[in-house]
C-alpha cells in the first residue's frame, strides 16, 4: 500500500516513516499536492505550534489538497498536532483557523490540571469502534505528549478518550475517512503499532461499515 506523508516541515517524519516501512507499506514523503495525490492514504503528522504548522500548509497548498481528501475517498490519518489541525480552529499563541474537517475546537489544558503538557502514557476506553478497527486489545496504553486538546467535538466523532487529571481527552476521533489521534503511534509500543496495522489493513472497508457501536441497548 502507498502511504503518503505530508512534509511541510513540523513532523518527526523519521519514526513515522520507519512505523509505515515495517508494516511494508511504500512511503511517499512531499509538500507537493501532486505526488502526494498518487497515494492510496495520506497521514498528516506534527510537531510545534498550531498556527506555525497552518501557515506552512496554506502556504504550499497543502490545505486544500487535505480538504480534498474526504471527496476523493483518500483514508486521511492525523497524529498529533497532524490531528489537532483537523478542528475548526485553535487559539494556540493566536486565534487560527484550522482545516475544518471535524467539528471542534482546539484549546489549551485549562489551569488547574496536574501537569501541563499532558506527557506520558494513558489508557484509552474505547465508546466506538472505528471502521477500520477490528478489535482492541487488553493493553490500550499509547503515549501522549501536548498541551493542547479538542473540546466541543461532536460525540459521534470521538472513537476513544483518555482520562488525565478529570478530563476526558479526545484520544482517536473521526469521521468518514478521516481519522485523528492525539498520542503518538509509532511511539506507543505494541498497542500503538497494532493501532497502525488496523488502519493500514483497513481503509479500503466499504465506507457504510466505517462506525458501529460499542453499546448495547
Amino acid at each position: 500500500m502507498i502511504i503518503g506523508i505530508i512534509d511541510y516541515g513540523m513532523g518527526n517524519l523519521f519514526s513515522v516513516e520507519q512505523a509505515l516501512k515495517k508494516l511494508e507499506c511504500t512511503v511517499i514523503l512531499s509538500d507537493d499536492p501532486e505526488i502526494l495525490g498518487k497515494a492510496e492514504a495520506i497521514l498528516l503528522p506534527g510537531v510545534g505550534a498550531f498556527p506555525d504548522a497552518m501557515e506552512l500548509l496554506n502556504e504550499k497548498g497543502l490545505s486544500s489538497f487535505i480538504q480534498s481528501l474526504p471527496e476523493k475517498n483518500i483514508p486521511l490519518l492525523g497524529i498529533c498536532l497532524g490531528m489537532q489541525l483537523l478542528y475548526e480552529d485553535s487559539t494556540e499563541g493566536k486565534l487560527t483557523q484550522g482545516l475544518g474537517l471535524l467539528k471542534g475546537h482546539v484549546r489549551r489544558f485549562e489551569k488547574g490540571t496536574d501537569r501541563i503538557p499532558h506527557m506520558g502514557w494513558n489508557r484509552l476506553e474505547f465508546s466506538r469502534m472505528p471502521y477500520w478497527l477490528n478489535d482492541v486489545q487488553s493493553d490500550t496504553h499509547v503515549y501522549f505528549v501536548h498541551s493542547f486538546l479538542a473540546v466541543e467535538t461532536a460525540p459521534e466523532e470521538v472513537w476513544a478518550t483518555a482520562g488525565y487529571s478529570g478530563v476526558e481527552v479526545p484520544g482517536v476521533v473521526g469521521s468518514g475517512w478521516i481519522t485523528g489521534m492525539q498520542f503518538h503511534p509509532e511511539k506507543s509500543g505494541d498497542f500503538g503499532h497494532y493501532l497502525l496495522e488496523q488502519w493500514i489493513a483497513n481503509v479500503r472497508r466499504n465506507q457504510n461499515e466505517q462506525v458501529s457501536n460499542l453499546s448495547r441497548d
